[in-house]
């Protein structure tokens, strides 16, 4: 659907925010704490951004995103956005899910990962659910979102640390996630290194993994030049595809005219997510839980491999 931008606003140092809105003024599709919306940028080009404004408001939806220094073309494209720019989004899906019935909620974000956690926080403090709020940023000019962080219903819950702050100020991650209860949930957004490091605290403390969501902004880069060739089985019709070691299972199924959905092809987003009949896939996605790729029963095929000399898809 096309949508408007009404508003660019400098949100931190490299952040801007965008208020997307129907150019005829009409309502947006609903969307829950948590969701993402895909943008197209160009030619090819379509990116995942989180929504982090209020639920309830259907009037727009907000975004923050952060110019990456290594970006692929997707940030530097919104940051050339200008307002009354017309964009084509998709309707917002939702892969970081909000149990808004756990009793507590312990919500971690690490720069522009804020995005969906302050959503997130929002909602809780509508709901009046209990939850902590806990940011990670490198500096205060780099810190977006400080007056929706100090409104009366978050900063109450809310703390925010910075990098470059004396080690005492630091966050300390045993210490906020604590040991895991039965009612308490734990949410994690932000580089990957800052959500390995959280899950990982959690795991070492017991937390089991039904109660750790993550959402990682950026993955892999589809691995080629690596390994051997295999081949890809279409379920449907049975056609036999071989996959080169410099391909991704994505490229090789669109060359035989197969078109698999992508958008991040890095294994983040979860568009591509296929069933797996038979084979054992290479997990090298971030997408899915550890109980998930121990199932091999589904894969992100713009990213991941074989294990196995043949994978028969559910295609």
């Amino acid at each position: 659907m096309k949508v408007q931008v009404k508003k660019k606003i400098a949100e931190a140092q490299d952040i801007v925010a965008l208020e997307l809105a129907d150019p005829s003024g009409q309502p947006l599709p609903v969307f829950s704490a948590g969701a993402h919306i895909d943008v197209q940028l160009g030619e090819g080009l379509s990116r995942q951004y989180s929504l982090c404004n209020n639920p309830a408001d259907r009037s727009r939806y907000v975004l923050g995103v952060l110019l990456e220094p290594e970006s692929r073309g997707g940030s530097k494209a919104v940051h050339a956005l200008n307002e009354g720019d017309i964009l084509e989004i998709s309707e917002p899906r939702n892969h970081f899910p909000l149990d808004a019935g756990a009793k507590q909620s312990v919500l971690l974000a690490g720069g522009i990962g804020i995005t969906p956690i302050l959503c997130m926080a929002e909602r809780l403090a509508h709901i009046g659910a209990a939850f902590k709020l806990h940011y990670c940023t490198r500096a205060p000019e780099r810190t977006a979102f400080r007056a929706r962080l100090e409104a009366e219903a978050i900063q109450p819950h809310a703390r925010v640390y910075y990098d470059n702050a004396p080690e005492s100020e630091r966050i300390s991650l045993k210490e906020i996630i604590g040991e895991p209860q039965a009612d308490k949930h734990l949410y994690v957004c932000g580089p990957g290194g800052f959500i390995d490091a959280v899950l990982n605290t959690a795991k070492s403390l017991g937390w089991p993994e039904s109660r750790l969501h993550r959402e990682y902004f950026t993955g892999v880069t589809a691995t080629t030049g690596e390994g051997e060739t295999f081949q890809v089985k279409v379920a449907s019709s049975g056609q036999v595809i071989d996959v080169e070691p410099d391909q991704s299972i994505t490229d090789a199924l669109a060359a035989n005219g197969i078109d698999v959905p992508v958008s991040c092809e890095q294994g983040v987003c979860g568009t591509c997510l296929t069933r797996v009949l038979e084979g054992e896939p290479d997990h090298r996605d971030l997408y899915l839980t550890d109980a998930e790729r121990e199932a091999n029963d589904q894969m992100l095929p713009c990213c991941s491999r074989s294990r196995s000399p043949m994978l028969v898809l559910d295609l």
